[in-house]
């Protein structure tokens, strides 16, 4: 574990507010406390098909609920000495989140995700994102339930 334990800096942990992001949260937080590493905490608006008068007002909703939630995971992070980092995007999760790790300009080491989000879609064993997060992903992804 020595190993590997000096190779996580950088940890990935995509949140929507869902209890199993939060364990996937809090396992990233263990992870980084042994590594002295640092965590980047992403949400991704997923945007439903809306008229071009409401899309306004619910990129606003979904962009403030996405704030609240990643200052939540900040505050969590920093009561256990975490540097805690975040993003806001918009798109199709699944694709964001393995671009967003896959890029070697990011620097990610880890993936750590709950294993089902707040999504409507959910398959058998697996959320659909964090499915695709795991075929997907360069990187090692860590799927916590």
């Amino acid at each position: 574990m020595t190993v590997i334990k000096n190779r996580i800096k950088k940890i990935l942990v995509p949140l929507d507010g869902s209890s199993n992001s939060i364990r996937g949260l809090d396992e990233a937080i263990r992870i980084a406390r042994q590594s002295h590493a640092t965590i980047t905490g992403i949400f991704v608006i997923s945007a439903p098909p809306v008229l071009a008068y409401q899309a306004r007002i619910f990129k606003d909703k979904a962009f403030n609920n996405a704030k609240r939630i990643l200052e939540k995971a900040q505050v969590r992070a920093a009561k256990n000495g975490i540097l805690f980092y975040y993003k806001i995007l918009s798109g199709d999760p699944g694709d964001i989140i393995v671009r967003l790790a896959n890029s070697k300009d990011n620097g990610y080491n880890l993936i750590v995700m709950g294993h089902r989000g707040i999504s409507a879609a959910k398959e058998l064993f697996l959320g659909s994102v964090s499915n695709y997060v795991l075929h997907k992903s360069k990187i090692p992804v860590l799927i916590v339930k």
